[in-house]
């Protein structure tokens, strides 16, 4: 099976078990690349949020009309900041934003009760090691990837090129098939995974 990327200077499609990492330098032009790539070809999707609550992200996925009626929240803030927690079966919660465990059997449980096209972002590993450690950022991404891998879905999760050194940078990216960079002006590139 084949994913439509729709990422500007990355590959029209990949296989299923793609595992994609975007490198970006500030959180302004993230949106439109994680829309363009939740709204092609899914049947379901997922959205893991450890820097913004589950309505901050159904507001984003209304203003660049991506079909809702797709999407599952995993909100990682509400929790941990004391918001409080909006009922819906489209909305799940984990503890925090390092919360890994929680975050890994939601995403298990996605897989595994949903069938067809799956995509999954998360937003981002950066908030993940800030509220943990690098370590178990790391650690969350292979077992993450690993799942999307035995599934058969796809997935793109966020990096902040500002906030970690190049040696940090370097050991994300390499549990990635490739990694789509996006500049300061918006322009998008793309590098398969050596």
């Amino acid at each position: 099976m084949e994913y439509d990327l729709a990422i500007d200077g990355a590959p029209e499609t990949v296989p299923a078990g793609t595992a994609l990492l975007l490198l970006h330098p500030s959180i302004g032009e993230t949106d439109r690349v994680d829309t363009d790539f939740l709204s092609a070809d899914t049947d379901r999707f997922l959205v893991i949020s450890t820097r913004t609550t589950a309505r901050e992200v159904e507001q984003k996925l209304d203003y660049y009309e991506v079909d809702e009626s797709r999407a599952v929240i995993l909100d990682t803030l509400s929790i941990e900041r004391g918001y409080s927690r909006r009922s819906a079966p489209n909305i799940h919660y984990a503890a925090g934003p390092d919360d890994v465990e929680g975050i890994v059997e939601d995403v298990a449980s996605f897989l595994e009760t949903t069938e067809g096209r799956r995509r999954i972002t998360l937003d981002s590993l950066s908030e993940l090691a800030y509220y943990g450690d690098e370590a178990a950022a790391l650690e969350a991404a292979e077992r993450l990837i690993e799942l999307v891998r035995e599934h058969d879905a796809v997935c793109l999760f966020h990096l902040s090129s500002e906030v970690h050194d190049d040696d940090t940078v370097a050991a994300f990216a390499e549990l990635f098939d490739g990694t789509v960079t996006l500049d300061d002006d918006g322009n998008v590139s793309y590098e398969a995974t050596e």
